[in-house]
C-alpha cells in the first residue's frame, strides 16, 4: 500500500492497485520458493502498476489541456447550417446536370482532389484539355447556379 501511495499521493487509487495486484497474484498461481520472493513479486506488480496510472493520468491530462487549448468552433446558427445545405443541394444537382465529359473531370478535380496531370493520365487526354473542361464546366456551373460570385475552386 504505501509504495502504491508513494507513486500515486491518492490513497483511493493505492487501495485500487493494491486490489489488482493481488488479484494477479491469485490468478498467476505462482509457486514462490519464499515468502519474501513472493513478496517481491507483489511490490513490483504493486509499483509498475502504480507508474501505468500515473502515466495514464498523465496523456489524459495531457489531452484535456490540448482540447482547451484548441481554438473554439464557432457556433452555426440555424439559418447559416439551412444556407449551407440548400447550397450544396445546388451545386450537386448542378453537376448532375453536366455534359459527362466536362462532369468527370469536374468531380476529380474538385471532390478527388486530383490534380490536372492525375485526371489527364485517368481520362487518356491531355493535360490542356482538363483545363479547358475544368474551366467550361466551372463557367455552365456559374451560370446554372445564376449566380456570378460563386465559384466552384
Amino acid at each position: 500500500m504505501r509504495v502504491a501511495y508513494h507513486v500515486t499521493y491518492n490513497m483511493d487509487v493505492s487501495e485500487d492497485i493494491c486490489q489488482e495486484a493481488f488479484i494477479r497474484f491469485y490468478e498467476k498461481n505462482i509457486d514462490f520458493r519464499s515468502v519474501d520472493e513472493a513478496k517481491y513479486w507483489l511490490i513490483r506488480v504493486t509499483k509498475n502498476l502504480a507508474i501505468n496510472v500515473m502515466k495514464r493520468k498523465s496523456r489524459e491530462q495531457a489531452m484535456v489541456d490540448k482540447i482547451k487549448k484548441a481554438p473554439k468552433v464557432p457556433v452555426r446558427n440555424g439559418e447559416d447550417a439551412l444556407i449551407d445545405s440548400e447550397t450544396r443541394t445546388l451545386v450537386r444537382e448542378a453537376v448532375e446536370k453536366l455534359p459527362e465529359k466536362l462532369k468527370s473531370v469536374l468531380v476529380l478535380k474538385e471532390y478527388a482532389d486530383l490534380n490536372y496531370k492525375q485526371i489527364a493520365g485517368i481520362l487518356h487526354i491531355s493535360e490542356s484539355n482538363v483545363k479547358v473542361r475544368v474551366h467550361r464546366a466551372r463557367k455552365i456551373m456559374e451560370s446554372m447556379l445564376d449566380r456570378e460570385e460563386m465559384h466552384v475552386s
